[in-house]
């Protein structure tokens, strides 16, 4: 005699939870962050980064799909390996989810990889450090070519002294002089572990990697560097500025344009338990 199944001990099914990485071209975009409810349109006049991710990825799994990154990027901003990770009620190829979702995305976005994780898996809180770049032609001809993801700056600019200018601020410090008055972080305490400016032909680039970012941080610290740069302040100015705490004190906000998010870094161990690409490892 068959019996029906008791509800309190039949597995209920869970979502699976899938990593995702992703690039993307942020000029046409308002930012990263959604400004509406989900399954909502953004309001009129903005398009974010989020919203049309999660409607690619909700038409491929045929359900609504939200996601959370490793990191938010403002309005202009652009990204080479932004990681997101989503729930999904059903099951898909991990090929089938990127060349799906990226079909679904436009031209200036698209998913890179996908890999089914367990719920132990965080984009955000998984991550140990973030990594920037900021790209600056440095010649007197404006840029043609490429001039959405680069900076032009026409004075010549002195690399030597950005970079030991920009040493100051390795290790934990109290950012108050780098970040905007209208970052909403609880405290201006960071680690910044990696700075470095350096120079190929006309471009200058500057590489900063922390535990977390504040709002505008890095394009802060990089216009106050190309204040250095220009020779307008001494290298020992950085230092003052970060002692100082006082962001009226400092140089201007670099444009979004010349950034890019390169992505977070997670430990070996989750790296390695999860099978998430190796460039991604800390």
């Amino acid at each position: 005699m068959s019996h029906a199944p008791d509800p309190a001990t039949t597995p209920v099914p869970t979502a699976q939870r899938y990593a995702m990485g992703i690039e993307y071209d942020g000029s046409e975009f308002s930012g990263w962050q959604r400004l509406s409810k989900h399954g909502e349109s953004d309001p009129e006049g903005y398009l974010t980064l989020q919203s049309v991710l999660e409607d690619a990825l909700s038409f491929v799994a045929g359900a609504p799909i939200e996601t959370i990154c490793a990191g938010r990027t403002d309005a202009g901003v652009h990204a080479a390996g932004q990681v997101v990770h989503f729930d999904s009620p059903v099951v898909r190829d991990p090929r089938g989810w990127v060349l799906g979702t990226t079909s679904k995305l436009p031209p200036a976005m698209g998913a890179l990889w996908c890999v089914p994780v367990t719920d132990e898996f965080h984009a955000r809180f998984s991550a140990r450090a973030r990594r920037y770049r900021y790209s600056i032609l440095n010649r007197t001809i404006r840029p043609a070519l490429n001039r959405h993801v680069l900076t032009w700056e026409r004075r010549r600019l002195d690399t030597d002294a950005m970079h030991r200018a920009a040493q100051a601020l390795l290790g934990e410090n109290d950012f108050s002089a780098f970040r905007t008055v209208h970052c909403q972080a609880p405290h201006a305490r960071r680690e910044l572990q990696d700075i470095r400016v350096s120079r190929d032909g006309d471009v200058v680039t500057v590489e900063v990697q922390a535990n977390a970012f504040l709002h505008h941080m890095v394009r802060n610290i990089v216009g106050s560097l190309l204040v250095v740069g220009r020779g307008d302040a001494p290298e020992g100015w950085i230092a003052e500025l970060l002692a100082g705490r006082d962001r009226t004190k400092a140089g201007p906000t670099a444009p979004s344009s010349g950034l890019v998010f390169l992505g977070p870094r997670y430990p070996a161990e989750v790296v390695e338990r999860f099978g998430l690409p190796a460039h991604i490892r800390l």
